[in-house]
């Protein structure tokens, strides 16, 4: 199987339920791994599933302490400790929040063991990117982060140098702090200005410690941006900080609530940029990490018409057969959307975006565009400590 890519699941991962009140519905997992074996996508890869996350492992990013409430909190919901944000609105405890928390880790961890033994060049884990959990705190609908402990256990593994690159529409904000001190990891996030979004963290001024100055880049751009922005600003940051970090594996996390549709944020994205992202995630992995590729998901709570879609395309990228966004979605799939939402399925895995079309960041700036003004600001505070042109 070298070679040939993964993707981590176990259906026990839509035991991450917060309840029936909770924007992160867990059907947007089953309906992701439903269209993904409609399309025949679970064809072209192995699907894995992976042992939870240990103690000794969830120990790599999460405090002791932290790991003994999680699992106090999963056996008697009722006595959450709320100073570890557990109990609360957005995290609110539920029996089996520990075990299932672990199992969603252990996908991701399982994803970066196979690519860094070379099992797999790409592996995918959308039920993971939960990049809000805190060494020592639950935080924005996230127990355990996945995608640090993915990162941690390279590193274990004898990586030098890691990069993240965080697509979803909030920042990246745990895995930042995790690794905030150590310059084998390089931190990516474009997300919403936080002026107007969860969880007011990601300035551009946010650029890592002292000993591990320029190894975070936040792109913080303003509400309302569309896919043209969108885009140009990833491509105006991120391959040129990944041609000079080198890493030696890509971790990406693509949160698919930059959509427009998605009513707990306000870009303007679209499902087919999203697409567009994912595709240029997947040639910076081949460009500058051997093709050594994690995928993972993240957020996204318009659960019908976009998650599934994304992750799906997310998904065929990674094993080599990327979806037509002109693809007629198969009927048995939308009649499963109506059995389990009431709710009418999209007909095809496009929003009719195409071709998303950006202006180079070599071909000139706007000092007018905010998008711009974002951009620049984020060059301007990481590109000089990195030796680069701002």
């Amino acid at each position: 199987m070298s070679g040939r890519a993964q993707l981590m699941w176990d259906e026990a991962v839509t035991g991450y339920d917060f309840g029936p009140e909770h924007p992160m519905d867990p059907v947007r997992l089953a309906l992701t791994r439903s269209l993904v074996g409609a399309l025949g996508l679970d064809r072209e890869l192995e699907v894995v599933a992976a042992r939870p996350a240990g103690e000794s492992t969830l120990r790599l990013v999460h405090r002791e302490d932290y790991i003994d409430a999680v699992k106090a909190a999963s056996a008697d919901p009722g006595a959450a400790d709320v100073s570890y944000g557990l109990g609360t609105v957005d995290d609110p405890a539920f029996a089996g929040m520990h075990e299932v928390s672990a199992l969603i880790a252990g996908q991701s961890v399982g994803a970066a063991e196979a690519v860094w033994r070379g099992d797999a060049l790409h592996a995918v884990n959308f039920a993971g990117g939960l990049h809000h959990a805190m060494p020592g705190a639950a935080s924005g609908f996230c127990v355990y982060n996945d995608a640090a402990l993915a990162i941690a256990r390279l590193l274990e593994l004898g990586a030098e140098r890691v990069a993240y690159v965080d697509v979803d529409v909030h920042h990246g904000d745990g895995v930042q702090a995790a690794f905030w001190e150590d310059p084998r990891v390089l931190t990516v996030s474009l997300h919403e200005h936080p002026r107007t979004l969860f969880p007011q963290t990601g300035w551009p001024e946010e650029t890592g410690a002292d000993c591990a100055e320029g190894s975070a880049v936040n792109v913080a751009l303003p509400a309302g941006t569309g896919d043209a922005g969108w885009v140009r600003a990833f491509h105006a940051v991120v391959p040129e900080v990944l041609a000079d970090f080198r890493p030696q594996v890509l971790v990406t996390q693509h949160g698919a609530d930059t959509h427009f549709e998605d009513p707990l944020a306000h870009l303007a994205v679209s499902l087919d940029a999203q697409r567009a992202v994912q595709v240029a995630c997947h040639d910076l992995a081949h460009e500058y990490a051997g093709g050594r590729w994690v995928a993972l998901g993240g957020g996204g709570y318009a659960v019908v018409d976009v998650v599934p879609r994304s992750w799906a395309h997310l998904v065929g990228i990674a094993a080599g057969r990327p979806v037509e966004p002109e693809t007629v979605i198969p009927e048995g799939w939308r009649q499963e959307v109506y059995a389990r939402t009431r709710q009418l399925g999209p007909m095809r895995m496009t929003d009719g975006r195409l071709p998303v079309s950006w202006a180079s960041w070599e071909a000139g700036y706007d000092p007018a565009d905010r998008v711009d003004q974002a951009v620049r600001a984020a060059r301007r505070a990481v590109f000089p400590v990195r030796g680069l042109l701002p």
